[in-house]
């Protein structure tokens, strides 16, 4: 059943004190006053409340009969209804007979106070419900998909629905956006209105996951049509709000833990991209797909196996010269006179730098697997 708390009857009598010039009390079940115009009372149990609840009915008092109760003054007590239940009493003080024409009004007031009230603790309860549903759903393993499907059900969910993640993040070098996560929940409203079926949860204070529907308009996921969207977010982001925002989308992946593997590659990107790219805005799977399907292969096995050579190179290159030399090599596809003029070296040192490395990794740089796998080395082993 519905209590009225205190929240309720400040704001009952807030409003239905503006309206006459007379005291309100706001009692709950229990006859406990919790707001009145006259704050010493507040915690205290009002006599006539509970006759008003005890009975169900309005109940008169007049200075007679108030001067037989303990702490009750004359006026008019008229018990509240949620659903068909009382759920507590408004008091008015004053002679009941010069007060009878206010107390439906204002009972009448109050009970929508309450209903409001409560529809708005629904909607809260439902909008917490959905994102904690959605933040154990992108971090979801098969064994826990047939209790989300039921929860997602109770939810009214459509699960079935392809969806891709996308991460929004703000700039957490700035310390009052995390302290204060207004910013953040203004950004969600952007996305909320109008409304795209998007679903969309708060994973921290500076941190939003946004699970879109994937094929627009019946058409095939497309990331282009994508990041045209979110340029038009970054455009309708307010200028006063003065937001420094990282955003990135995943790969869409069909099939029950298709979110989930979207998720992770949403992560991983919006990480990957800030590493090589830290003063862009939008990061796409697709700019950085090699490195994100290959930094699951970090500290795993056959990861270790597959950068073994360049393994070789870290270990004998503690200035990292060789390392960097070799990326400039990797960059510009093998073209000496290009690497050599973006290192600022001349090209027979560049020669020298390059039989190093083919010496140390005992790998062909001319032969198209020994540079792959050392090119896959590189990937593997970027700084965390």
């Amino acid at each position: 059943m519905l209590q009225i708390d205190t929240d309720i009857a400040s704001k009952i009598v807030d409003r239905t004190m503006k309206i006459i010039g007379h005291n309100i009390n706001v009692m709950n079940a229990q006859a406990v006053i919790l707001g009145s115009g006259e704050k010493h009372r507040i915690g205290s149990i009002h006599e006539g409340a509970l006759l008003a609840i005890s009975q169900n009915r309005n109940v008169e008092i007049s200075q007679a009969i108030a001067s037989t109760l303990h702490g009750v003054k004359p006026g008019l007590n008229l018990p509240l209804h949620y659903q068909g239940q009382v759920v507590g009493v408004i008091g008015i003080t004053g002679e009941p007979e010069s007060l009878s024409h206010y107390g439906e009004l204002l009972k009448m007031t109050a009970e929508m106070i309450v209903e409001q009230a409560n529809l708005q603790e629904q909607l809260q309860w439902q909008n917490r419900q959905k994102e904690e549903f959605i933040s154990q759903l992108i971090v979801a393993s098969e064994v826990e998909l047939p209790s989300l499907k039921q929860w997602a059900l109770q939810l009214g969910i459509d699960l079935s629905m392809p969806r891709v993640a996308a991460i929004i993040e703000l700039n957490n070098n700035n310390p009052s956006f995390q302290q204060d996560n207004q910013a953040l929940k203004q950004v969600m409203y952007l996305l909320q209105h109008p409304m795209r079926d998007n679903l969309i949860a708060m994973t921290s204070l500076t941190q939003l996951v946004i699970l879109k529907p994937a094929f627009l308009d019946g058409k095939q996921f497309d990331p282009e049509l994508e990041s045209q969207r979110i340029d038009k977010l970054l455009k309708r982001l307010p200028a006063n709000m003065q937001l420094s925002l990282h955003i990135s989308l995943g790969h869409y992946f069909s099939g029950d833990l298709g979110i989930t593997y979207s998720y992770r590659t949403a992560k991983e990107t919006l990480d990957i991209g800030k590493k090589y790219h830290p003063n862009k805005s939008k990061y796409l799977y697709q700019d950085y797909s090699l490195q994100v399907l290959l930094s699951g292969l970090r500290h795993h096995w056959r990861g270790n196996a597959l950068a073994g050579p360049y393994q070789k190179l870290i270990e004998a290159d503690s200035n990292q010269q060789l390392q960097k030399t070799l990326a400039a090599y990797l960059e510009h596809l093998g073209d000496l006179q290009a690497c050599a003029k973006s290192l600022f070296i001349h090209r027979n040192t560049l020669r020298y730098r390059l039989d190093k490395i083919q010496s140390i990794t005992n790998v062909d740089l001319h032969n198209f697997n020994g540079l792959l796998s050392l090119y896959l080395g590189q990937l593997i082993h970027q700084p965390e």
